[in-house]
Formats: C-alpha cells, structure tokens, sequence
C-alpha cells in the first residue's frame, strides 16, 4: 500500500473487508444501457457491516459515492464517476415468507418478491410484473402504477445514514406518492418487511399476464435501453408529447429515439452517453416549442458536470451523500426526515436505484428477465 493511501483506499485493500472491489470499472457494465465510464472504484458490499464502514468512511473523507445496482434507470458519463460505486452484495438479497409479511433485502430482485408471491397465491404485487431492478430501488422510486405502489404494502423498512446510524421505520412513517419517497439522499435502504395477502391464484395470474402483455407489446424491451428517459408531465404522457413533437426515430451517432414508444432512448449500438444526453436535450426543445412543456428527466444522471435548465432538472444529481434537507423536486423535506409529495409526477433525491449489479462485475440479464419482460411505462402514461 502507497505511503499516502486514503482511508477509502486503506479500507477496501484490509483483508477483512467483506466485499469486492474493483478499481477503475466501467460502469456500462453495470448498466442496462450498455453505457458509461469508469468509476474510481466499484465496490460490492456484501454484509451490513462493510457497507457501513464504507460508506462512513467516504462521507468523512468526502468521497462521493452513489448505491448503484443494476442501473436500470441510469445514464453514466462517458467520463465516468470519479467516486465509489456501491453495489448491495450477498447478505442483503435474502427472501423470505414469515407468516403475513415478506422480508426482503434491499439487493433481492423484485420479480424475484412476485413470483414468490404468485407461487403463494399472493395479491398486491401484480403491478410489479416485469421490474427489472431489486426492492431497494423499488422503495426508492415507489415503483408502481398512479392506483398502486409498492409503498401500500410496506409494513417497515430498515436504513442507514453516516453519521445518524441504523434506523427502522413504520411503512406509514415514510411519505409514499407517485413516483416519489422521502428517503433521503444519503439514506441506504437495507431491507424491508412487505405485507403479504392472500388473493384468488386466477386472478393474480390473470393481472400479471395481462400487464407483462401490455408492455411487450408497447416496449422496446429487446434493445439497451434505460427505461422511461422523462417523468410524465402532469396530466400528460411524456411518449405521446414526444411524438407529437415528431421525434419518434431521431437519432443522434448511435441513440434513437424508439420507434416503438416516443419516451424510450434505445442504444442502437456504440452509442455514448454524449449521444443520449444530446437527444433527450433535442427531444426536450422539441417538445417545449410544440405543447410549450418543460419535460424533466427520469434517468439519472450520473458523472455529468452540467444539468438540465434548471426547470427541466429532475433527480439525475445522484450523489449519495448529497443534502437532502431542502426542497428538491416537489417534495418538502419536512420533520424526522418526512416528506410531503406536492404533485403527483413528483420523483425521489438521491440514489440511482438501489438495484444490484450481476456476479462478476456484469449485469445479470438472466435472474430478472426469465420469467417476466422488462418494466417500464406503457403508452397510457402510466406504470404498471
């Protein structure tokens, strides 16, 4: 070890450090886009207490990190983070049923909560089909539909703040709405406790396959793609307002616009983060000038040196250990680290998705995608 080794350095070189870490990693791969540079370092925590002393150690040394997972909504610079990209490792992808509740780490894939739930004849996690992330991310987002939401079946979910420690919350002490929490920047999500209830197996296959359907049919799920690259204006689909902008098949070098459904950038191969960020920015003018609607970014942004026009600027700024009393984006930072959601297309601060990267430092395209599609919004503006 150099002389001058810094405690982030010193502490992921210690043989007893729980994790893996690899130095210089291209986030592309660890991203659903195929896209990205490299981070300083990319660090697999595998237990509650690596992840914790990293994370301490990178707020007291003022390192920038960012709890990265599969990056399913994620735009990394060609530059890349010059930080530590944290991925929830082994001891936080645990499921298990416990009576009337799951509890699930925050690194265990979502879809891997609906089908336990489908074998179980379980109700309430339908809207979930197809999500492509872990329960992390899902909490962080409130992934789910404008009628449900993963936050409805939360009964507690553990965190940790540097600085503030572990802390578990009631479901109903947490400010849920769509497509907003108020977990704070800094706050990592450990592991949460889900309610469980029983439902008619007919009916619950009968959902699922209904909206797994939907979203094939609407989706470019065969191509890299982040998701849903704009929040939905309010009252308003963002794909219908690009393609009434004429911006559907817009290329910039290997960035398309889907022709499939106006709100998907597709990486059509080769593509950089430069081309995206140059066509979202396209797309946007276009769509201010035709329906005069600032459309704001849904993909986080991460890397970049510059943002959005302040107006368009959504919670792209993913550095972790970022304030989060203030408000940001629609949601009122308020008491005890509550939140207040003040429109309904509000999103989260903070984070990128919580979701876990796959073995080996490669995004796991198997364990999320052989049962169920990819999950994004459909045409009608909504998610689910």
């Amino acid at each position: 070890m150099a002389r001058h080794a810094s405690p982030v350095q010193s502490l992921l070189v210690d043989d007893r450090f729980d994790g893996d870490v690899y130095a210089h990693e291209p986030l592309s791969r660890h991203t659903t886009y195929r896209i990205g540079g490299p981070a300083r370092f990319f660090v697999r925590a595998n237990s509650v207490g690596a992840l914790t002393g990293l994370v301490d150690v990178c707020a007291a040394e003022g390192t920038p990190w960012v709890v990265l997972g599969r990056g399913s909504n994620v735009l990394v610079a060609d530059g890349g983070f010059p930080g530590v990209a944290i991925a929830l490792g082994r001891d936080f992808r645990t499921l298990r049923f416990d009576g009337d509740r799951f509890v699930v780490g925050a690194g265990a894939s979502l879809s891997s909560v609906v089908q336990e739930a489908f074998k179980r004849a379980i109700g309430g996690f339908e809207f979930a089909v197809g999500t492509p992330g872990t329960i992390g991310g899902a909490l962080r987002m409130n992934a789910g539909t404008a009628d449900e939401w993963i936050g409805q079946r939360v009964v507690s979910v553990t965190t940790y703040r540097p600085g503030r420690g572990l802390v578990r919350r009631r479901g109903d002490e947490i400010a849920w709405g769509y497509r907003v929490s108020s977990f704070a920047a800094d706050e990592v999500i450990l592991e949460c406790e889900l309610a469980a209830e029983a439902a008619d197996p007919y009916r619950v296959r009968d959902k699922m396959e209904g909206n797994l359907a939907r979203r094939k049919g609407c989706q470019p799920l065969s191509e890299p793609t982040c998701g849903s690259v704009f929040k939905n204006p309010e009252g308003a689909s963002a794909g219908r307002l690009i393609e009434a902008a004429g911006c559907k098949g817009a290329e910039v070098g290997g960035a398309r616009v889907s022709d499939v459904h106006g709100n998907f950038i597709v990486n059509r191969g080769g593509a950089s983060a430069a081309d995206v960020r140059a066509l979202m920015e396209r797309v946007r003018a276009a769509v201010l000038a035709s329906a005069g609607i600032e459309l704001a970014p849904e993909v986080r942004l991460l890397g970049f040196e510059e943002d959005f026009p302040a107006a368009a600027r959504g919670a792209g700024d993913v550095s972790a250990d970022a304030s989060a009393d203030a408000d940001v984006d629609g949601v009122r930072i308020g008491e005890r680290g509550r939140a207040v959601p003040s429109e309904a297309n509000a999103v989260f601060a903070g984070g990128v998705d919580g979701t876990l990267a796959g073995e080996r430092g490669r995004v796991s395209d198997g364990e999320d995608r052989v049962a169920f599609a990819s999950e994004e919004r459909g045409e009608d503006g909504r998610r689910g």
